[in-house]
């Protein structure tokens, strides 16, 4: 998306740089250069800021230079430039706003995405932020970010990554056409039963793999079985998956915080020694999709043969668990999460400061260490 349009701008924009924009009109322009930095690390994702930033200089018949300093899908550290643009002052003025918003949000989410996938890099993700965010042109840039994150840690890491995401319009940042999902808790609610519900989709999508949620009726162990019971060949083939999406407020069926305690001493003891913080005990041993809670399905479905069977986790799915889950291998086939999406949102503020003025060096006392130095990459106009 490259919305908004060029005619659009002044509406969306700080007013002080309107205002700015017309004194420059009436004294006269110049030629700036601007640094563009973040105060946090990140993964560099500035496509859509980019493409915006080019068909906004195209509209206005001006020539924008930009000098980036790394690569998309680079770790930037918190301070350093990503990069310096050069052009008229008139007409990047009134930019800064729409171009910071299109990329500070997307380069932590981009960051986030690398870590969870990184931490778990045999794990397939997908990318279930849409509900989440604010808006179409918020979507986008999350998909975008997640599929830039998500190369990194293939690249850093070998990991599977992101293999989709849940709408189509964004599918294609992920290599595919069309969304991924299969049924959502409404639909369960609607059959009556967990199992009626498997056999509805089957009817009316049949030969396709299948995803099975299993806590709506709090029988995640008992409603997998039967599924699986009635669906062998599908189970035997590897096309039957089943997602845990347990709420907070309960353990999976069969368990407790003994019987948690004993699953992780059984199948993950160096999980759980050693000190713990509350929030990492949680993922370990709590409510809702816990690594017990995964492993504790996992036993249930091998000790009735259905082993080629995969569990799909989903549920607060962020860095912080993701990396507990990593550190007790927990047996999660793909985790569906959209909660890559940046938790404290003043993390994503990304600066601007103007640093030379027709050549010469100026910047406010303090971002001295804006100055360009010696070039990282290529110039390229836009």
């Amino acid at each position: 998306m490259t919305h908004p349009l060029n005619g659009e701008i002044e509406r969306y924009t700080d007013h002080y740089f309107n205002r700015t924009k017309r004194v420059i009109g009436k004294f006269g322009d110049c030629q700036v250069t601007y640094a563009i930095f973040m105060r946090r690390p990140v993964v560099f994702a500035p496509r859509l800021a980019l493409q915006w930033l080019e068909e906004t200089g195209r509209e206005r018949n001006t020539t924008v230079e930009v000098d980036q300093r790394y690569i998309e899908g680079k770790w930037v550290g918190a301070g350093e430039p990503m990069m310096y643009i050069s052009g008229s002052f008139f007409h990047l003025v009134d930019l800064e706003t729409i171009f910071l918003q299109k990329l500070g949000p997307a380069c932590v989410a981009a960051y986030n995405a690398w870590t969870m996938c990184a931490d778990m890099p045999k794990t397939a993700f997908l990318a279930m932020d849409a509900r989440h965010c604010a808006g179409a042109e918020m979507a986008e840039m999350m998909a975008y970010a997640a599929a830039v994150g998500s190369a990194h840690a293939r690249k850093v890491a070998g990991a599977v990554g992101f293999v989709g995401c849940a709408a189509a319009a964004t599918a294609h940042y992920f290599g595919q056409e069309k969304g991924m999902g299969t049924m959502p808790h409404a639909l369960i609610g609607y059959a009556g039963s967990t199992l009626r519900a498997a056999e509805m989709f089957h009817e009316t999508f049949p030969g396709e793999p299948m995803t099975v949620l299993v806590d709506y009726f709090a029988k995640e162990i008992s409603d997998s079985l039967d599924v699986c019971r009635r669906f062998p060949d599908l189970a035997a083939k590897g096309m039957l998956s089943f997602r845990l999406d347990t709420t907070g407020g309960r353990y999976i069926e069969g368990l407790d915080p003994a019987t948690s305690y004993a699953v992780l001493e059984r199948f993950s003891p160096e999980s759980i020694r050693g000190y713990r913080s509350e929030e990492e005990l949680r993922y370990l041993v709590g409510t809702g999709v816990s690594a017990a809670a995964i492993f504790h399905l996992r036993a249930e479905l091998d000790r009735a043969g259905f082993d080629k069977t995969k569990i799909v986790a989903s549920s607060g799915f962020g860095p912080a668990k993701c990396r507990i889950m990593a550190e007790a291998n927990a047996p999660i086939d793909v985790v569906g999460s959209g909660s890559f999406l940046p938790l404290n949102w003043t993390e994503t503020y990304a600066t601007a400061d103007i640093v030379e003025y027709d050549g010469v060096r100026r910047v406010k006392v303090g971002r001295e260490f804006l100055h360009r130095g010696r070039p990282k990459g290529a110039a390229v106009a836009l």
